[in-house]
């Protein structure tokens, strides 16, 4: 068994990590009787950390939101701070750490006091980033999806597809990836019965069921792959398979996620699979990497690809 005090910090640890926690769980994690587990959560109680008991057979504990912020080594003024760069960060101004941001703010985000919330909600409204490229998303939206997906809680949502339809959506949230300019929601489609991918700009009304699921393996065993399978490829109706005379981390310098998927084949070159509402978009896309390439499929872009080639031919003859 743990000494008190490590256990009071893995206590805590997996109070942030997972919203709800069935006393039973938690005893058998942390390896101590129900009795010792109800000392440990009043001493976190003792502490300043808003533990909530649940009624039921076996009882269960979640962290709440206090009305004092607990001893987290943050002082309100750096609360607020963190909160607001948080924030930014998951706008996608700073590459490469908007999904660590995210699952940061949710859970400070579970524990802030109103009144720092408030604060925060006042210094957003005066900052103005420059002009992002790609649609504006609600941190507040991205939260309440991330602790959905922490929690394993059900999403009910309106959403609006790429063509523009309306649908209202109900799904088993998985994971939030960015691709560089969109947000995308990982979830299982309850009524299609099959994993889908949703632009996060696109939902609206996102309402938590309070029905909770049982999380599914990846497709693939992993969703970041899916996302780009997804957002890159299957959507369009011409897809290809091109070799590109590159390696895939050279390749990745200019070939975004959300463009198409990038796999090694060896050391100097890697398979593109993309897709593109044209053969003419595929090819001027593709001359334009700047990389040497083969077609190996469709066979219509290769065809394509020769009556361009032969355009611009006579478009230099003098």
């Amino acid at each position: 068994m743990l000494e008190t005090s490590a256990r009071l910090l893995r206590l805590l640890s997996l109070f942030q990590a997972r919203r709800y926690w069935s006393g039973a769980e938690l005893s058998e994690r942390l390896e101590v009787t129900a009795r010792t587990l109800r000392r440990d959560v009043d001493k976190l109680r003792s502490l300043g950390y808003p533990v909530n008991a649940a009624a039921g057979t076996g009882g269960g504990y979640q962290l709440g939101a206090g009305t004092t912020l607990p001893p987290l080594l943050l002082d309100n003024d750096e609360a607020v701070a963190v909160a607001v760069g948080l924030r930014t960060a998951a706008s996608g101004t700073v590459s490469g750490i908007e999904e660590a941001s995210v699952r940061a703010l949710a859970k400070l985000q579970q524990v802030l006091p109103t009144r720092l919330r408030r604060r925060v909600a006042a210094l957003e409204s005066f900052i103005e980033p420059l002009a992002n490229t790609g649609p504006t998303v609600d941190a507040e939206t991205l939260t309440a999806i991330a602790g959905a997906c922490r929690d394993y809680e059900k999403l009910r949502f309106n959403y609006q597809s790429r063509e523009g339809t309306a649908s209202i959506r109900e799904v088993e949230p998985h994971r939030l990836v960015h691709t560089g300019r969109r947000w995308y929601l990982a979830a299982w489609d309850s009524d299609r019965e099959d994993w889908r991918t949703f632009r996060v700009d696109r939902i609206e009304a996102g309402l938590a069921t309070g029905a909770r699921f049982r999380p599914r393996k990846a497709p693939d065993n992993d969703f970041a792959a899916y996302v780009a399978r997804s957002v890159s490829y299957a959507p369009y109706p011409v897809q290809a398979e091109i070799v590109l005379q590159a390696s895939v981390a050279r390749a990745a310098e200019r070939v975004a996620p959300a463009v198409g998927t990038l796999e090694a084949i060896d050391e100097g070159t890697c398979m593109l699979r993309m897709g593109a509402n044209s053969l003419d978009h595929l090819a001027i896309y593709l001359v334009l990497t700047g990389f040497d390439f083969k077609v190996r499929e469709p066979v219509e872009l290769r065809e394509r690809i020769r009556w361009l080639a032969e355009r611009f031919s006579r478009a230099t003859l003098s």
